[in-house]
């Protein structure tokens, strides 16, 4: 049971940082900290994917004729590039996707003078206890 933990170790990393992340954004009702929990979640989904791309004793997706690659010692077994790209772009869509939040976090803020979920809503709707 140990080993197979110890083996897989990475995963239960992403799982660590995935709940973190779900907690942040769940359980905190601090505006910036739902953020922070956001971008922790994203991330773990991001080295989750990119760690599935990798094969043990895989190269760089370079192609080349057998007898070249039996020449220069090179293994052909190819590491997946397509995740990695995707990952990349999604590290753009996050960021930005970050911007834009932290954009009206601070909108929130000039309207409301604060960044508490639970004050926001007394003031938004003056009648409602939670």
């Amino acid at each position: 049971m140990v080993e197979m933990l110890l083996a897989k170790y990475n995963y239960i990393i992403y799982i660590v940082m995935m709940m973190v992340g779900f907690y942040g954004m769940i359980g905190k009702k601090n505006l910036i900290k739902k953020c922070i929990g956001i971008n922790i979640f994203q991330y773990s989904l991001f080295l989750f994917y990119i760690s599935m791309a990798d094969i043990e004793g895989g190269t760089a997706p370079i192609l080349m004729e057998s007898s070249q690659a039996a020449a220069l010692g090179i293994n052909q077994v190819y590491v997946n590039p397509l995740p990695h790209v995707l990952i990349l772009t999604a590290i753009v869509v996050c960021v930005s996707t970050t911007a834009v939040a932290l954009g009206l976090v601070i909108r929130i803020y000039k309207q409301f003078g604060t960044i508490e979920e639970d004050e926001i809503l007394r003031r938004w709707w003056p009648g409602v206890e939670e």
